[in-house]
């Protein structure tokens, strides 16, 4: 990381040169869980590594029952799959620094306040020595970072040599993590671990991101005709169930459909993998009210009809034992007339607003041999998609930048202007002669599309995102005008309270410099300091000596 100034220097020194154990650890992965089944209290948590990391009741209970697959799955040998779920803030303190090293990377990839996010590892063997003829068990990740890759890859290396080895060995692989370097934007970083060393690379605002992006032509291929329908479900955070036979599918599903929409962060809750025991099940599953914009994972089939009533269903796989219902639903790419059914496909009534752009299904299809990987294919579609939502995005970023005040507007002597208010109604008038027809090839009807991603958390994410910059690029610009400014020649003819309050001001500017992004440059950070020192020397001896220890 570019280090600016003294200042800088000073933060990532406290943070890196006195570190106290765990530190480092903490900074990727809150703790390893061993769940087991017990034949009296049923999943059970046995191990909370390193001991000295508390979780809560509820906490403790989701992880419990999202460990292993739901009872209806039946899954033997080892399954890995991975679930998100609400958490105390308590323990997600962040440092001056840390925050800064954040601001710097894209904020789908930030550490996550509000969720904790479980990647589970579970084994189910038979075992004739044990009370229920089989061996039960699950190693759990837990971490705030949504690095579903990386973390999935780690378990592959830790859960295997818990099963063979024991608690020892996940304290190898702790202190292990303990060694990491904190993830730097546009790094690749060499992550040691039980003896071999992991090099993913952290995605910046510039560049794409690689680190947690599911493969979607993988995990969407039994769908893959209805790419641009999801799409705009997505965009607009309409609720989704995902069904599927096992949790691994499951959660790939949900975590590929939250990804659809990319670089757009998602910004409503979703559920890689949930049950009927998770502490939010009364909430997602009541018909009083109208479903939340979520996205559901769900494996078990009891959901088929206590979901009936939410708007949108996927189904991946073919699911056994399914409870089907008297309700006729159309369904995407099937018979209109049949009734709900174990068939794959999209269950839906929603009309899709844009039309399907059929030339990236002709690109798909002739790849469907030998000769192009599927990473390829991935590719593709993932670029195709990144695309069309630049194509919608790129409107509402042009008008917010139309907001922001002029730069002739902003005096070093008053505070920084503020943005304009965002107008729907203006926008739409824009898209007429620099809508997103200029830059994609989809046809339909655009103005309802954005009408309704304007009711969307998406919507209220981006232009908080976005504001929340805007402001900080006007602040920027304040300092650089007031760092420019003739202090001297401006304090000639004022009184000493507006002189003391200047010079107040720009303390308070400088303190909060620190935590800017993109950072304050040094020669205007040396310049509001020649500033203070001006202020000082006209001031007399006893006011001097007070502002000079404040």
């Amino acid at each position: 990381m570019a280090v600016c100034d003294e200042d800088e220097l000073f933060l990532q020194t406290a943070f890196e040169g006195y570190v106290l154990p765990w530190d480092r650890f903490k900074r990727w992965v809150t703790c390893f869980c061993v769940v087991t089944f017990d034949l009296e209290l049923g999943q059970a948590l046995e191990l909370v590594y390193p001991t000295h990391i508390e979780l809560t009741d509820r906490e403790k209970t989701n992880i419990c029952y999202l460990a292993f697959p739901d009872s209806n799955s039946g899954c033997m040998g080892d399954t890995q799959f991975h679930f998100r779920i609400r958490c105390s803030p308590r323990s997600c303190q962040k440092s001056q620094f840390i925050r800064r090293c954040e601001d710097e990377v894209p904020v789908a990839y930030r550490s996550d306040p509000a969720h904790f996010y479980g990647l589970a590892y579970f084994r189910q063997v038979k075992d004739p020595s044990l009370p229920r003829g089989y061996f039960q068990k699950s190693v759990v990740l837990i971490s705030r970072l949504p690095y579903v890759n990386l973390f999935s890859e780690v378990m592959q290396f830790v859960a295997p040599n818990f099963f063979e080895n024991g608690e020892l060995s996940l304290e190898a692989v702790c202190h292990d993590i303990d060694q990491w370097p904190y993830p730097e934007a546009g790094h690749t970083l060499q992550l040691p671990l039980m003896g071999n060393v992991l090099q993913p690379q952290m995605p910046s605002p510039k560049v794409i991101p690689t680190l947690k992006d599911p493969d979607i032509f993988r995990c969407l291929q039994p769908i893959l005709p209805h790419i641009h329908l999801l799409w705009e479900l997505v965009l607009t955070n309409e609720p989704i169930v995902v069904m599927a036979p096992s949790p691994t599918v499951c959660s790939e599903t949900v975590q590929a459909l939250a990804s659809l929409i990319s670089p757009l962060h998602y910004c409503s809750d979703f559920r890689p993998f949930f049950t009927i025991h998770d502490t939010e099940f009364k909430e997602y599953t009541t018909r009083t009210q109208a479903p939340p914009g979520v996205i559901l994972g769900v494996t078990n089939p009891f959901f088929a009809k206590t979901l009936q009533h939410w708007p949108h269903m996927v189904r991946i796989g073919e699911m056994a034992n399914l409870v089907v219902t008297s309700r006729r639903s159309p369904v995407i790419g099937h018979n209109p007339k049949k009734t709900l059914s174990s068939k794959p496909g999209i269950y839906t009534k929603y009309k899709q607003l844009l039309a399907k752009d059929k030339l990236i299904f002709r690109r798909l299809s002739k790849g469907n041999h030998p000769k192009r990987p599927p990473e390829v294919q991935n590719a593709i579609l993932r670029r195709h998609m990144v695309e069309l939502t630049q194509s919608f995005m790129i409107p509402l970023e042009r008008y917010v930048a139309s907001l922001m005040p002029l730069q002739k507007s902003i005096s070093p002597w008053k505070r920084p202007p503020r943005l304009r208010p965002f107008d729907a109604e203006e926008f739409l008038t824009t898209l007429e002669h620099s809508g997103p027809q200029l830059t994609s090839r989809l046809k339909g009807n655009w103005v309802a599309l954005y009408r309704k991603f304007f009711k969307s958390a998406n919507f209220e994410g981006w232009l908080r995102q976005r504001r929340q910059e805007i402001r900080q690029k006007l602040e920027l610009l304040h300092l650089e005008a007031l760092g420019k400014a003739d202090v001297s020649l401006w304090i000639k003819d004022k009184q000493e309270v507006e002189i003391v309050d200047l010079f107040l001001r720009i303390k308070e500017k400088l303190a909060g410099s620190v935590s800017f992004y993109p950072p304050v440059g040094h020669d205007v950070k040396q310049q509001l300091k020649a500033h203070l020192t001006t202020i000082t020397n006209n001031l007399p001896v006893d006011l001097q000596f007070v502002l000079k220890n404040s």
